[in-house]
């Protein structure tokens, strides 16, 4: 009886697990069905004003980012923009996710691009795709996967042979996969961006040709568009493509460039930038919102159309957050949360920059607006107490075969993850020295290393230290350096050089280091998951930082979103049942981390954090966000 009862509660799962599958494809597929007989004419800019299906069209846009946005909430965000009377979403594609490794590339989950464009025309909204290569968007090395690094001559955005062979493998995947997607097959793209801000890059005159061209030659027949800022515009375009420009104020002289170069085209706002970014050890930036509806309101006026940037931020999961290099002496990188101060906030909450805007855009419709959907709850829960922790040394047997060289090799050189090198974490290099004296990094290291003897602390080295006095002992003495990459520069003509870890010699007394063992700590989800067989140690013990700690989350309903604070930490990594949740950081400005809700599950959930060299013991819950002090945006 207890086998036949145990037979139909399978039977009756599988039949739910086909039918989700059955139900899932069919919403996929089911918008063409729904459109392919209202297919007209795309977007047209044969005149001052945009035209779709030959009627006069105004593009009120808003930027959501699929890959910083938990899937299941996707919905969520597209109905908030919708109801706030935006009728375009846009969004970038990120080549270093959809392509971790040459040739392995993954379109599922919270990558499912094409889930993303069914949903978005399900809803009812129209679609401008970015899709690179390059997206800028304060993300690792501007979207560009690491492994092109490994070729030392390589140029990034321009035609050289090893980039461009690149980018036509993955268009190659890409466009085949957003072409049914497109307005001419009853789908919701209406435009395809060219590149992305190539105007401030601009080092080759052919490169421009060879991106449009490789997007038309996979069948992408919809409006072309390019995006630039008012200094780019000169060198961005490309015959054959619309240009747009991007600014936070508005400039007459830079709209009238526009009317001059473009006569009697439809004028654009690519980048209406709502808000503005945070950068480690600065302040948490804030546009005012009546500053901002005045600029939105003088765009609408002029009979131009717009797209805010951001409409709703997200957040920079896991080690994607980029770096900012212009005009700063070195680079700083970005912080984990992108809630860019947008009308969405990074939890999907309402602002008042929200509220004004749909009164702004609500006119420009014939229709009344959607109801604003509901707020979804927040939880918080009691301190969450760490049971165990594992020091970084201890780990080390989980981390994979170290690899030796007698000099130091960099990140994205090493001879691991399929010979595609290591992208993102942290690498330990160790070595045997046999005296004390000046250690100098040349400035060669990339970003910041914590600096052991002996695995005991002694200071950091970074692009402000460059020196470090070792004392003198008898006998020889492991050298080790803990090498973190804290965000590859995403803006500028840097990029070539952003290869991470020991980029060169490092010299003691003057003489360089040899032969040096180094582990590779990507902390990719398979890593933390190989932990699970170690020594963990209780807190009784006093923990040896760097160290992993652990905790269990208990949750007996359904986990809704929250935010982490660890008050009284130093630095490191939060990982949620394998996910990485991102970088904490005491120097702020950013104090709290997004947890959401679907990363949870009922039951017992794994927390597990990497901290460099403080711990509390605890981990605190809020409701709301913290973004530390701010400063208006100038």
């Amino acid at each position: 009886m207890f086998v036949r009862l145990s037979l139909i509660r399978r039977n009756v799962l599988l039949l739910f697990i086909i039918a989700g599958i059955i139900a899932y494809k069919w919403r996929r597929w089911a918008f063409v069905e729904k459109t392919m007989t209202h297919v007209g004419k795309g977007l047209m800019a044969n005149s001052s004003q945009f035209t779709l299906e030959g009627k006069p069209f105004r593009i009120l846009g808003g930027s959501i980012h699929y890959f910083r946005v938990p899937k299941a909430h996707w919905e969520d965000r597209l109905l908030k923009m919708k109801a706030c009377g935006l009728n375009t979403l846009t969004t970038y594609v990120p080549w270093n996710l959809h392509e971790p490794e040459r040739g392995v590339f993954n379109f599922q989950d919270h990558l499912d691009l094409e889930g993303y464009l069914s949903l978005a025309a399900e809803l009812g909204l129209r679609v401008i795709l970015r899709p690179g290569p390059y997206i800028c968007a304060e993300w690792d090395l501007g979207g560009l996967p690491s492994w092109l690094l490994r070729d030392k001559n390589m140029k990034l955005r321009t035609t050289y042979l090893g980039f461009t062979k690149a980018v036509d493998s993955f268009f190659h995947q890409l466009i085949k996969r957003v072409v049914p997607y497109q307005h001419s097959n009853g789908g919701p793209i209406i435009a395809v961006q060219v590149e992305n801000e190539y105007g401030s890059y601009a080092k080759d005159a052919e490169y421009m040709s060879f991106i449009k061209e490789a997007l038309l030659s996979r069948g992408i027949t919809e409006l072309l568009l390019t995006s630039d800022n008012q200094n780019g515009l000169k060198l961005g375009g490309v015959n054959g493509a619309l240009e747009t420009i991007n600014f936070q104020k508005l400039n007459p002289a830079d709209i009238n460039y526009l009317e001059e170069i473009q006569p009697q085209k439809p004028k654009m706002v690519m980048e209406y930038w709502s808000g503005w970014f945070d950068l480690w050890g600065g302040l948490h930036h804030l546009f005012p919102a009546e500053d901002m509806v005045a600029v939105v309101n003088e765009i609408l006026q002029q009979e131009m159309s717009i797209n805010l940037y951001m409409f709703h931020g997200g957040t920079n999961f896991g080690f994607m957050n980029g770096a900012a290099a212009v005009g700063l002496p070195a680079p700083k990188p970005m912080v984990t949360s992108y809630d860019y101060d947008a009308p969405l906030s990074e939890a999907g909450d309402y602002t008042t920059k929200y509220r004004l805007l749909r009164k702004v855009f609500s006119p420009y419709h014939t229709q009344p607006l959607p109801e604003v959907p509901r707020l979804q709850r927040r939880s918080t829960h009691q301190p969450l107490v760490l049971l165990q922790h594992l020091s970084l040394w201890e780990s080390l047997p989980f981390t994979g075969k170290p690899f030796r060289s007698s000099t130091p090799v960099n990140m994205e050189n090493l001879p691991v993850n399929n010979n595609n090198g290591q992208s993102y974490g942290y690498t330990l290099y160790e070595t045997t020295i046999t005296s004390g004296g000046t250690l100098n990094s040349m400035n060669n290291i990339r970003d910041r290393a914590l600096v052991f003897l002996n695995r005991h602390f002694v200071g950091v080295l970074d692009y402000t230290i460059l020196e470090l006095p070792l004392l003198e002992e008898k006998g020889e003495r492991t050298l080790s350096l803990l090498v973190e990459n804290c965000g590859r520069v995403n803006y500028g003509k840097t990029l070539d050089d952003q290869r991470k870890g020991l980029v060169g010699d490092i010299t003691l007394n003057k003489k360089p280091l040899r032969n040096f063992i180094i582990y590779s700590l990507d902390m990719k989800a398979d890593f933390v998951n190989r932990f699970a067989s170690g020594h963990w140690k209780s807190m009784r013990h006093q923990p040896a930082f760097p160290t992993f700690l652990q905790a269990k989350l208990y949750m007996d309903s359904h986990p809704t979103d929250t935010f982490l604070k660890l008050p009284g930490w130093s630095k490191g990594v939060i990982f949620i049942n394998g996910k990485n949740l991102g970088r904490y950081c005491s120097i702020g400005p950013q104090q709290t981390l997004y947890l959401p809700g679907p990363w949870l599950h009922r039951g017992t959930n794994q927390v597990m954090v990497f901290e460099e060299q403080e711990a509390d013991g605890k981990i605190q819950f809020a409701s709301g966000p913290d973004y530390g002090m701010t400063v208006d945006v100038q």
